[in-house]
Formats: C-alpha cells, structure tokens, sequence
C-alpha cells in the first residue's frame, strides 16, 4: 500500500498542467547590482528596492497546495511565455534584462545631463515560434544585419527587407550569433506556417519577433548587473539605483521605497506583470513607499496593508517628484558636467 502511494505522488509530480503558479518574491537592495567609478560613487544609506516574483510549474501533485495560497494565482503556459518556445524562454529573459539595464542606465544618465549617444546597429531576435522556419536556426538574441546584402539596421528595415519574398524562396540572413562577433551567413527557405499569437491564429513565412537593437555609447563605464532575474520588470529600479549612487545617495529620504515597472530610454515607465505578488513582497521586506506604473496601480491597492504609501508613475520624473514630495535629494543635471565623453 506505502509502495503504490509513493509512486502515485511520483507520478502525479511528473504530470504537468499547462499553469505556472506565480508566487511573491523577495525585495532587495538594487545598488550591489550596480558599479559606476570610484571617483563618481556615493555611499546609499537607505537603497532603492527591486521586487521580483517566484513563478512555478503546476503539477498534479502541487496544484492543491498553490490553491490554498491566498498570494498565489495562475497563468497558463501560453499567456506567460507569448508564443515564445520553451526552449527559448530563459534567452528571452537574458535578452530583454540587457535591454532594460541598456536602458536604465542611458535614462540615468542623460536626466544627469549626461550625453549617451546611440546607434542602430540591427534587428534582434527576441523570439521565434515552434515550427516556423526560423525556428532552432535563429536564436534568441542573435542580431541579423542584412538580408541578401540588403542592411536591415532596425526591426522595420528587417520587415521590409523580407516583405518581397514569399513561401518556397530562400533567402540569406547576414546575423551576428548571439549578438556579437562578425556576421555569419544563415541561408533560411521560407515556408507559409500558422502559429498562435495570443490566442490567435497567425500565418507567417518566417516565424521571428525581431525588436531594434541599439548600441549605446556612454561618457563612462556604468555596470548593471542583475542575477537571477529575467525579464524588464526592474528597469525603474535599476534607473532609480544608478542615479541615487551617481548624485549624493539620499534619493529616498531615509524611507525604505520599493519600485516595479519598465523603463526605456527616454525615461517612461511601462507595465509589468505580478503587480500583487510584488506588492505583497515588499510589505514583507518593510517597504513604506511603492512605486508601480499606472495600469499596475490597482492591482498594488489589491493587496495594500496599512503603512505602505502606494504611487502611480508613468515617466523617471514623476517617480523623483514622489521621492522629492517625500522628502528625497532629487538629483538634477545641474549637479554633472554634460560634456564628458568617452565609450562604455
């Protein structure tokens, strides 16, 4: 009897359902990401926190155990991964927190007055659908340059690129692997292939998600370096992070202030996902102040307790107005010489 239990748990633990259970995560410092030069950095009393969530596979044998969680909701496979394959889901991640970090820092720096300069340099892959030509030949974040020597220095150049050629025709893709080195020719025949897009039905000759790639040039070496955490959702934090470190450490004013939300380079805040998980983790790290972008603002209040101040922001200068109104040093570009130069 003991036997055939056990192998029942066994068995049931390797049945997967087709949910992830997203669960609270931590909230913690973002500044020991963070490394700009000894002779710019400032010591950070009271850190800016980034706040992640736990995501995990649902099995048959777990299932009762995450529903019994009041914190815990679930997301089924496709609307957390896209359409993006399994497979590819952790490049994905890799990839779209190197763009965030890119960004956070050009945000910083430029609000420091600072000047970052950018250059097209292609179209990444952030994705391709299982199937599809492209698929298991380009990878997440390789950067395609040209297509039968035709430069495709952005996504659209890329779109335009491929929008003369049809089903049954091959063509030759010039992409830097992985995102560097020199291009390597990648021959691809396409092949007209329907896949889903969210919940719908799309026809596609390739079967690629390419976004711009840019490279950026910064007036010194600024680090960000966030483990263990995928995905764009820290790009508020890690903007705040950099900032803070760069213009006097006192950006929060002594409270302990947590944040979520993306960020670009132009300095809007975007939407994130587990916006309540969030919430309930950093009442648990003691924050008192919370800074989400406006669309997550009701999901925050969903699970506001008493002492947490919660923030709607949709760009980097209403989130320094909060700390300012809060009583943080708010840097200005006034504090920075905006001719410095160099490459980062």
């Amino acid at each position: 009897m003991i036997l055939v239990l056990v192998l029942g748990l066994f068995v049931s633990s390797r049945i997967n359902l087709n949910y992830l259970a997203i669960e609270p995560g931590t909230a913690q410092s973002v500044q020991p990401f963070i490394t700009v030069p000894t002779s710019k950095a400032h010591h950070v009393t009271h850190p800016v926190l980034l706040t992640d969530v736990q995501e995990a596979q649902v099995t048959a044998l777990n299932y009762l155990i995450f529903k019994l969680q009041s914190n815990t909701v679930f997301y089924s496979v496709p609307s957390v991964t896209g359409g993006t394959a399994p497979s590819e889901l952790d490049a994905q991640g890799a990839l779209q927190m190197s763009q965030a970090e890119a960004s956070a820092k050009t945000a910083a720096l430029r609000h420091l007055g600072y000047t970052v300069t950018t250059t097209p340099s292609g179209a990444v892959i952030a994705g391709t659908f299982e199937g599809s030509p492209a698929y298991g030949v380009l990878n997440v974040g390789d950067v395609v340059t040209a297509v039968d020597g035709n430069p495709t220095l952005s996504a659209l150049a890329l779109t335009h690129a491929l929008a003369p050629y049809h089903s049954g025709q091959t063509v030759t893709f010039s992409v830097r692997k992985g995102g560097s080195g020199s291009p390597v020719p990648v021959p691809l025949t396409l092949k007209r292939t329907t896949v889903k897009l969210d919940g719908r039905s799309v026809t596609l000759d390739v079967g690629i998600m390419p976004q711009d790639q840019v490279d950026y040039t910064y007036p010194f070496r600024v680090s960000i370096d966030v483990t263990n955490i995928g995905g764009p959702s820290a790009g508020l934090a890690m903007t705040l992070g950099v900032l803070d470190t760069l213009s006097g450490g006192q950006l929060t004013g002594g409270h302990t202030v947590a944040v979520t939300g993306t960020m670009d380079a132009d300095g809007n805040v975007g939407l994130v996902g587990g916006v309540p998980q969030k919430t309930v983790a950093v009442e648990n790290a003691g924050a008192t102040i919370f800074l989400v972008p406006p669309g997550n603002y009701a999901d925050a209040k969903s699970k506001q307790r008493p002492g947490l101040k919660i923030y709607a922001v949709s760009t980097l200068d209403q989130a320094l107005q909060v700390l300012a109104a809060n009583g943080g040093h708010v840097p200005t570009a006034a504090l920075v010489a905006a001719t410095s130069s160099g490459a980062g």
